[in-house]
């Protein structure tokens, strides 16, 4: 079983809050990452029906029997579920570390984490592999760094590339989800990418939205392969799917919400110039999106007109990621101006703000990085980052990093 990186912030988590919710896709690695749970935890399934009777009975007496060292998994199944966690927690409240909750995609759920279980509950949202995981290396000192230091010569010394371009290349046609990487055979990952696409659709969508058209929602989720890394345009999709463009909003939140798309809003604050404020986004699995695509090689890829787009979303979703893992609070944004200028990614936490560039060459000029230097500028930013296939990393202004992506 691969370690995931994620176990580091669940058990400092655990040591900080009375309960700990780890949301991601199905088939993520959530159920994997409760396995990491020492004696005396025990572990119910919510898909079992012997578990789901035994808490669904009477849940404030499962909790009175279990006071503490359960974790429950596909908690989205029982709405019920949630007011008596809130009582449970609430007769020791001062006691950690007692309540682990997995969940994929549900309004009742976000919503009784967000209401119900305010103040007492910490949050991981769980990926499929990163980079660094799939190839089982330590995740890049780059995320630490950022959010302590202000100098960019100081991270540039401190990272060297760990992986080769050809093992970039592997994992961005692959994607990160983690049955594809452990059974490691090409045929078997189609068929697995298409039954997960019917599983999702068929069960877990339908399941949490019965009033919804499939067959509108199937199509959507084809058109989203060519639509990642694009400007979104509401209309435009509404107009070729036949439906209304609330209905067409409501999808993106539905596939946001379930994690298999990226919902990325402009960044338009103080800004002095004319702001572009369609969303952009992406689907958060490359290996996804190119199964959708019809991808079967490296050698499609590079020869795809979505090859740019695919490289992007990428890194920036390895580059968030990253920053999730290391417990940093933060959002993400995209910046375009109405004149052309665009910076890929805009990060804003406790690290500052940290607009990041993604470049598929190893060398790139100054007229490519202009909307990036000039956003640095105008914004006041620490530094900037300009992610490529460069050997080392190097600083290419006082203010600008080059870092390569095998460095991340």
């Amino acid at each position: 079983m691969v370690k995931r990186h994620y176990t580091k912030l669940l058990f400092e988590y655990l040591g900080l809050f009375p309960c700990v919710a780890i949301l991601g896709a199905r088939q993520s690695g959530k159920t994997s990452l409760l396995q990491e749970l020492p004696e005396p935890w025990k572990r119910y399934d919510m898909e079992k029906m012997d578990d789901f009777n035994r808490i669904s009975r009477d849940p404030d007496l499962f909790f009175r029997l279990n006071p503490g060292h359960a974790a429950i998994d596909e908690s989205q199944l029982l709405p019920e579920l949630f007011p008596a966690l809130r009582v449970a927690i609430d007769s020791d409240r001062n006691r950690n570390g007692r309540f682990v909750l997995t969940g994929s995609s549900s309004p009742a759920l976000l919503k009784s984490i967000s209401e119900s279980l305010a103040g007492r509950i910490a949050v991981i949202d769980l990926s499929p592999f990163t980079l660094a995981e799939a190839f089982e290396v330590e995740e890049s000192d780059f995320y630490r760094l950022a959010g302590q230091t202000g100098k960019p010569c100081e991270i540039v010394d401190a990272l060297a590339a760990r992986l080769d371009v050809r093992q970039l290349h592997e994992y961005w046609h692959r994607g990160g989800y983690p049955e594809v990487w452990l059974k490691n055979n090409p045929r078997f990952s189609r068929i697995w990418m298409q039954n997960y696409l019917q599983t999702y659709i068929n069960r877990d969508i339908l399941r949490l939205f019965p009033g919804l058209n499939s067959s509108k929602y199937q199509l959507f989720v084809q058109m989203l392969a060519n639509l990642s890394g694009q400007i979104i345009n509401y209309s435009d999709i509404a107009r070729a799917l036949g439906v209304s463009q609330p209905t067409v909003r409501d999808y993106f939140q539905i596939a946001d919400g379930s994690f298999v798309w990226r919902h990325i809003p402009p960044y338009e604050k103080n800004a002095s110039k004319r702001i572009v404020k369609h969303p952009k986004g992406f689907l958060r699995d490359s290996g996804l999106l190119h199964f959708l695509l019809h991808l079967a090689g490296i050698d499609d890829l590079l020869t795809h007109p979505a090859m740019g787009h695919s490289w992007e979303a990428m890194v920036m979703e390895n580059i968030i990621r990253g920053f999730c893992i290391a417990g940093s609070a933060f959002d993400y944004y995209y910046y375009r101006t109405a004149a052309g200028a665009e910076v890929d990614l805009v990060l804003e936490g406790e690290f500052g703000l940290l607009p990041v560039e993604v470049k598929y060459s190893n060398k790139t000029s100054g007229r490519d990085l202009r909307g990036i230097t000039d956003f640095i500028a105008e914004y006041k930013c620490d530094f900037g980052v300009v992610v490529s296939n460069a050997e080392r990393p190097a600083l290419i202004t006082g203010k600008l990093i080059e870092i390569p992506f095998a460095a991340l």
